[in-house]
């Protein structure tokens, strides 16, 4: 036997050739997470809609910088009184529609009685807007999944009060609680305009969050019943793993996808949510919202139709945008559709 021979044998055998396809190219494996990005990023639909959900979330987080370099006023200075700017609480031709020419230092024109900047409000509207459904997302998801976890892996009594719990805050009408605290706030605040749009701001998250946790909480508990029976979860447990490990190192991880999707869904749902209830005028009054321009805009419809469609249009895109980029990602994290 030769020496080369030997030294094959002594470190245990030739390493075995690694796994090429039929171009020649290395085979390697890629996570579930990174098939399903990989979908995403082929899927046009996905790609449109990120583009211009991207889009409108830097023209909000921007809004200051995009109004000041343009020249937008979102108020008219103090010094000059908005009348100087309306002829009978419309603008007067001068500063554009609906009765002058467009201009550009007044793009979309000027408010009906207050002679704010149109687009200047419409990027600080979309800017509150997309902060609402972000924090009322992350912070109810962040609630749906650790009730999730726990009840869903709990057995006995503690499992039913929770699902007791999520089906107590599910038979409870969403609508009727905003009419409810939305009085409450307005009067408890009324002579102190600051802290009450500072009030609405977190009240308005705060009505979100109560009622928007409940379903996810219910989907993760679900995953969870299945999983705690797997064999890792099992051998964890008798290895002697604390179940605080368990819930967060060996089921959490298991539960992206669901999370994902959930995720992408809630925004749009939020986002519709806090202009409907602004429409109905029990959401934000001291801070521009997409829904608050949608509800002054209506008073004009007839005499400046733009006043009204400008915010409109811009809840139909962002909404439709985030509702086909959800359906993109639950696709691309659905195990039954890969191929």
């Amino acid at each position: 036997m030769t020496v080369a021979e030997l030294e094959v044998l002594g470190s245990g055998g030739p390493e075995a050739p690694p796994a090429v396809d039929e171009s020649g190219k290395k085979i390697t494996g890629r996570s579930p997470t990174r098939i399903a990005f990989d979908r995403l990023r082929k899927d046009k639909v996905a790609v449109i809609c990120s583009t211009a959900v991207l889009i409108l979330v830097i023209l909000g987080i921007l809004a200051p910088l995009i109004s000041n370099a343009l020249g937008l006023k979102y108020a008219d200075p103090p010094s000059t009184p908005a009348v100087e700017y309306l002829r009978f609480t419309y603008p007067k031709p001068e500063y554009g529609p609906p009765f002058g020419p467009f201009t550009w230092d007044h793009p979309l024109g000027l408010a009906p009685g207050t002679a704010h900047d149109n687009l200047a409000r419409l990027l600080y509207g979309i800017r509150t807007s997309f902060a609402v459904a972000l924090l009322a997302t992350v912070l109810s998801t962040v609630i749906g999944v650790s009730i999730g976890l726990v009840a869903g892996f709990a057995r006995g009594a503690l499992d039913k009060l929770i699902s007791f719990v999520i089906d107590v805050f599910l038979s409870f009408p969403f609508l009727l609680g905003a009419l409810a605290i939305a009085p409450i706030i307005t009067s408890r605040f009324a002579t102190q305009p600051e802290i009450l749009a500072k009030a609405q701001f977190f009240s308005l998250i705060g009505v979100l969050v109560i009622f928007g946790w409940m379903g996810l909480a219910r989907l993760i508990r679900g995953q969870v019943l299945s999983l705690r029976e797997r064999e890792f979860v099992q051998a964890a447990q008798v290895i002697g793993v604390p179940t605080r490990r368990i819930l967060f190192k060996e089921l959490l991880p298991n539960l992206v996808a669901p999370i994902v999707v959930t995720i992408s869904l809630s925004l749009p749902g939020f986002v519709a949510a806090e202009a409907g209830l602004a429409f109905l005028g029990v959401g934000l009054t001291g801070i521009p919202s997409l829904g608050q321009s949608i509800l002054r805009g209506t008073q004009y419809y007839d005499q400046y139709p733009l006043y009204l469609w400008a915010p409109v249009v811009t809840v139909a895109i962002l909404v439709m945008a985030l509702n086909l980029l959800g359906d993109s990602v639950r696709d691309a994290f659905d195990p039954s559709t890969r191929q």
